[in-house]
């Protein structure tokens, strides 16, 4: 990545320059004017962001299902911060004020401007508070309002020791639900077991069809699936008599990839009364206040304990670093690039 100078340095961003298949090679370091905040508006310096590795990637390859990637574009979606600026007919939000901002191109960057509506007050602009909104929101939501949570649930996480599954995971353990843990390895294994998983799956060592259809068969109440692929086939085909399979987001399929060509789906619903349904961010943002709320409650007390990778990034130039460590898969938690060191 080159730094660019195009105006004074009084801010910094990462943005994408062209389209390609590494995000390394589409992005650059910005130096940009910082814009004073207009009616209604926060100005936001970022100290930590989360990195979203098959967004940001799929970003440079231009295939984001609702939108089209201009060049050059920011990017970045979540982070936390300190209010620096406030502008006029904002009442809610005073200098200093620590927030949760989730808003793609505000996030690899030192600052940004946003909405007051569009912001939300956290305890403190700490590292953890990136793991709650949206991760821990969207598990919340997709768990509660998708899944139709019950506290007598047999609930099936893939990739439980990711940005979201540990969410999910948390929640759902804290819940009191019996907890079946998908993970890639035994470091991510040895922490779910800790945390109370009933029973973890570490799918290069063992086939999660295998152990499903072996301990699980027809019993998943709840199956909570970012994966796709024969990770979801294999949730699909244990479902429980009324079960819910709930579509996260599907990374096997995102990026280039063989497609795997399997029967209608129906065949193996339609006996168990059971579904599959969708969960996606912006389809839910009515009860995201709420949610964020219960999880800053829940983290104050204990009952969940946001996880970051370690060790954390650090700077901007280290974003690069992130997304080839969540595409790899060799990330446990919240990969977080911490921006302190821009200040």
């Amino acid at each position: 990545m080159k730094t660019r100078n195009h105006t004074p340095l009084n801010a910094r961003r990462l943005i994408i320059t062209k389209l390609g298949n590494t995000f390394a090679n589409c992005t650059e370091l910005e130096d940009f004017q910082v814009p004073a905040p207009g009616v209604g508006e926060l100005l936001v310096r970022n100290h930590f962001a989360g990195i979203n590795g098959i967004y940001d990637q799929m970003m440079c390859y231009d295939r984001i299902d609702h939108t089209h990637t201009r060049i050059p574009s920011t990017c970045g979606v979540e982070a936390v911060g300190v209010v620096e600026a406030v502008g006029g007919e904002v009442s809610e939000f005073s200098v200093g004020d620590c927030v949760s901002t989730v808003k793609v191109g505000n996030g690899y960057t030192t600052h940004h401007t946003i909405a007051a509506t569009e912001a939300w007050t956290i305890p403190a602009a700490e590292a953890r508070y990136v793991c709650l909104n949206p991760s821990g929101v969207s598990a919340l939501l997709a768990l509660e309002r998708v899944g139709e949570l019950q506290t007598s649930d047999v609930v099936c996480i893939s990739a439980a020791a990711g940005g979201l599954g540990n969410m999910m995971t948390q929640v759902a353990i804290a819940n009191g639900n019996h907890v079946v843990a998908l993970c890639g390895d035994d470091k991510k294994a040895d922490w779910l077991t800790g945390l109370g998983a009933h029973r973890v799956i570490r799918y290069r060592q063992e086939s999660a069809a295998e152990v499903l259809s072996g301990e699980y068969k027809d019993s998943l109440d709840v199956a909570m699936d970012s994966v796709g692929g024969s990770v979801f086939d294999a949730m699909l085909d244990n479902l429980a008599p009324h079960g819910r399979l709930v579509i996260c987001g599907f990374t096997s399929d995102r990026l280039p990839t063989e497609k795997v060509i399997d029967e209608r789906i129906y065949t193996r619903l339609y006996w168990k009364a059971a579904s599959v349904r969708g969960y996606m961010n912006y389809r839910f943002a009515e009860y995201f206040g709420p949610a964020l709320e219960k999880l800053i409650e829940m983290t104050t007390q204990g009952a969940i304990k946001p996880l970051v990778h370690t060790p954390m990034l650090n700077g901007l130039e280290s974003v690069a670093e992130g997304v080839e460590l969540l595409l790899a898969g060799k990330t446990m938690g919240k990969a977080v690039v911490d921006l302190r060191k821009e200040l």
